[in-house]
């Protein structure tokens, strides 16, 4: 379950990327050209928008090469990350498969069998 769970996360995360890259692109965009905004519908939060667009790919990528070593922490941050793509971009077509990558993988994550080995950090 934990080997599924980094897969998913990280493919969730690359996915997540792309939606990220368009998100972020048309958020800056509208905000430099206020014409594009008032043709197509301007963004409720374009700083939500951007900061998710950051945040929720490298939080799926990141809990998905936890989920091995640290499964409670990275199925966390995989359930946040689908949170957040799902707040910022709403599920569509586009966003559906990263969402319910991270979603998946992180609850793998948190089911997963055995706990955590009690490990040194350093």
């Amino acid at each position: 379950m934990r080997n599924a769970a980094l897969t998913l996360g990280v493919i969730a995360g690359i996915i997540g990327m792309m939606v990220g890259f368009a998100g972020y692109g048309w958020a800056e965009l509208t905000l430099r050209h206020a014409e594009l905004a008032q043709v197509f519908g301007p963004l409720e939060n374009p700083a939500l928008v951007q900061a998710a667009a950051i945040l929720a790919p490298l939080l799926a990528i990141a809990g998905g090469a936890m989920a091995r070593a640290r499964a409670l922490l990275g199925g966390g941050l995989l359930l946040a990350s689908a949170a957040g793509m799902w707040h910022a971009f709403g599920f569509n077509v586009f966003t559906m498969f990263p969402i319910a990558f991270a979603a998946a993988a992180g609850l793998l994550a948190l089911a997963a069998g055995r706990p955590d080995e009690p490990k040194a950090h350093f």
